[in-house]
């Protein structure tokens, strides 16, 4: 058994104060955002509790989906570096970037930089390129795709790109080859009802026919802070879920569903793959975590 858990939209407190000069921008839509909404709901304490919960459980990797951060400032990237080396190491946990992480011109290269271990591949993808990566562990492929892309004010878009869905092809077939279970992690949900026109991912339909010609057994992904579960073709008339979890520091009481993380349980029986998902969210404002909910996906 391969236990994989999945956290994502992080958006580590507490906000280091920004200059003037760092606020200019859409940085200044963000910060204002952050004082007035954002920051009044997502609690450092909660993330604690669901990270302590969490480890207790001893997963053998730890997928993030994105948004560590809230404006892409050096001083968060600092701050959450040094907060995922916490977390265990870098082996043990893969990350991709979410539109926080690449919020201004520039942020997106910086991220790579502060981030690296947790980005690395097992096998060189592109030398232009860290996205799309390759993890293997045990029996588990883990990708790492990158939707993350500097916007406008107001807009929270994300792009996945002809160049990233050639590699991804490469990476999906030599998985299938090996008969390894393969997850994407996406910031972005790949799905063309999860989010508004100026939050949606541009190139969902690529995305998908990458999956449905080549093969995928799993999709992770954040961005609507939403607990959701959706299906979408895959090979040989398999579905491919794609499952989508709440912000990891939403406290109890707020306007979107409470912290949480996904915890997977991955077997292979007899050339046959299973995977089960169990959601574990704090169910009260004394972030109490529980299990609330326990499914087989279908593969």
């Amino acid at each position: 058994m391969f236990y994989l858990a999945h956290i994502s939209d992080i958006h580590l407190a507490p906000l280091p104060v920004p200059t003037l000069g760092q606020l200019f921008g859409k940085r200044i839509t963000g910060y204002i955002n952050w004082k007035k909404h954002r920051g009044l709901n997502l609690e450092s304490h909660t993330l604690n509790r669901l990270m302590q919960e969490l480890h207790m459980r001893g997963p053998d990797h730890l997928a993030i989906t994105g948004d560590l951060v809230n404006l892409a400032l050096d001083q968060e990237f600092a701050q959450a570096r040094k907060w995922l080396y916490e977390q265990g190491d870098p082996k043990d946990i893969s990350l991709v970037f979410g539109n926080h992480d690449a919020y201004v011109i520039g942020a997106f290269k910086r991220a790579c930089q502060y981030f690296k271990p947790w980005i690395s591949s097992d096998i060189e993808t592109s030398k232009q390129a860290l996205f799309p990566y390759l993890r293997i562990r045990d029996r588990v492929a883990i990708i790492g795709v990158s939707s993350a892309v500097a916007t406008s004010p107001f807009c929270a878009v994300g792009h996945f790109s002809r160049k990233q869905a050639r590699a991804l092809r490469t990476l999906c077939d030599l998985c299938r080859e090996q008969h390894l279970f393969t997850v994407v992690l996406i910031h972005h949900p790949p799905l063309t009802h999860a989010a508004t026109f100026y939050k949606k991912l541009w190139g969902i339909k690529r995305l998908q026919k990458v999956v449905a010609e080549c093969g995928a057994n799993l999709i992770l992904h954040g961005h609507t802070h939403l607990p959701t579960l959706s299906y979408i073709n895959g090979t040989n008339g398999d579905f491919v879920p794609v499952v989508g979890i709440s912000s990891a520091s939403q406290s109890f009481n707020g306007k979107k569903p409470a912290a949480a993380f996904n915890w997977f349980a991955i077997e292979q029986r007899d050339n046959q793959w299973s995977c089960m998902l169990s959601r574990y969210s704090v169910i009260n404002d004394q972030d109490v975590v529980r299990c609330t909910q326990t499914q087989k996906l279908c593969l």
